[in-house]
């Protein structure tokens, strides 16, 4: 191959290369425009008057209520808490606890996510202590998704201690028809458990840093382009 040929291949090489890179740079600017107004829409609705149980039940979309804030009374069903394993807060890993909520008058429940327990890590199936009250009570807190999944390996689990829920799948099992949201309580730490929830994110800053990689590629391939093509026939070795 001489050495036109191949300068010419190396160009068309180049150039394939950098729309590649500085299209995905822009898809990913793209995205992070999209999570922005994702993430606007999210705090509008954290900032909505809250809904009280005959609102939200009255919902045709349930789901259209998410991050909308919400004050509950009804009666904890404390015999079908479960506590999601490896769940971390401030920096230490323990259960998140999920109670579903019979709401008052109704005979509908809601998955709320009370907060967070440390596990003890020589007994691992020991449970820690969880105070949970008797007769109707109040929640406040945030309408949000179903808890996220982590990696399981095996079936679905069954007990009080479990790697992932599935809503659906937890209704039957327990015999109670549930919401196909959860509720995030909110507010000070109680009842033995922590509540310092991380905020809602759309995931923003990751497709800024995507953006930034792409673009980072783009200018090196660029770069070293220039380099070799271009600057390097200017330097000739020196006779010695």
């Amino acid at each position: 191959m001489n050495k036109q040929v191949r300068f010419w291949l190396l160009t068309v090489a180049t150039l394939l290369a950098l729309g590649l890179t500085l299209s995905l740079g822009r898809w990913q600017l793209s995205r992070a425009a999209q999570k922005e107004l994702l993430q606007a829409q999210i705090e509008a609705s954290e900032k909505l008057p809250a809904l009280d149980g005959a609102q939200l039940l009255a919902s045709p979309e349930p789901l259209s209520l998410l991050h909308r804030p919400v004050h509950l009374q009804g009666q904890w069903l404390a015999d079908k808490t479960v506590y999601l394993d490896n769940r971390p807060m401030q920096a230490k890993v323990g259960f998140y606890v999920f109670t579903p909520l019979k709401i008052a008058g109704t005979q509908q429940a809601v998955l709320v996510q009370r907060g967070w327990l440390p596990r003890n890590f020589n007994q691992r199936n020991q449970l820690p202590p969880l105070a949970t009250r008797s007769g109707v009570i109040e929640v406040t807190g945030l309408l949000a998704p179903a808890p996220a999944k982590l990696l399981e390996l095996g079936s679905g689990e069954q007990g009080a201690i479990r790697q992932n829920l599935d809503l659906a799948a937890y209704s039957e099992e327990i015999g109670q028809a549930l919401l196909p949201l959860t509720l995030v309580q909110t507010g000070a730490a109680s009842e033995g458990l922590l509540r310092d929830w991380p905020q809602s994110s759309a995931g923003i800053d990751k497709h800024y840093g995507y953006a930034i990689q792409w673009f980072a590629l783009a200018a090196l391939i660029s770069i070293l382009y220039v380099w070799f093509q271009i600057v390097r026939k200017f330097f000739k070795p020196k006779n010695s």
